[in-house]
């Protein structure tokens, strides 16, 4: 297995694992998958200023990841929104942390100082939704920060939305400007 770059070419692929969560899941609010077109130019609009990664095993993607902005404001430069998905039945064979591990590396040469997870929580875990991704990005090194009750309506059911943080750099007085779109693997 190797982590690549994502390209606009791999969009078909990456929707692909992407749309099961959409249909099947409450680990991610959206309803319906997007279109082609649509995620193409999320494709094109993250990577270009952050890292958007693949997992590629004998030349099929298994799993994906991206950091994205916090929150538009400048002063919140340094923090990022984190996100990964594994492909369907390749769960717990460590393709997630291999590429959390790569993304956060990406994201500490360009400058980026605090990842932060948005990830939804069962208030009691049924067959749309478990505490896997907690308990994921807690292995990683994330701590919990914060929880929204009853936030996320979906499959006829509340959910909760917990905020995880990862400190990955040293905050001092005066930080260099983060680069953004000069990541590398």
């Amino acid at each position: 297995m190797i982590i690549e770059k994502v390209t606009v070419e791999d969009a078909t692929e990456l929707l692909s694992i992407y749309e099961p969560y959409v249909r099947e899941t409450a680990i991610t609010f959206e309803y319906e998958a997007p279109t082609l077109e649509e995620f193409q130019n999320r494709i094109k609009n993250i990577s270009a200023k952050y890292p958007y990664l693949k997992a590629v095993d004998n030349s099929e993607i298994i799993g994906f990841t991206y950091a994205n902005t916090f929150k538009d404001r400048r002063a919140y430069d340094w923090a990022v929104e984190t996100t990964v998905y594994v492909k369907q039945g390749r769960h717990r064979m460590g393709i997630g942390k291999l590429l959390y591990e790569q993304l956060e590396k990406s994201l500490k040469n360009m400058g980026i100082l605090n990842m932060n997870a948005c990830i939804a929580v069962p208030v009691k875990e049924d067959n749309y939704l478990t505490y896997a991704s907690y308990h994921f990005h807690r292995e990683m090194g994330f701590t919990l920060v914060g929880r929204f009750h009853n936030i996320g309506y979906k499959f006829n059911t509340w959910y909760d939305m917990i905020w995880m943080e990862k400190i990955i750099g040293e905050h001092s007085t005066f930080v260099p400007e983060v680069q953004f779109g000069k990541w590398s693997l």
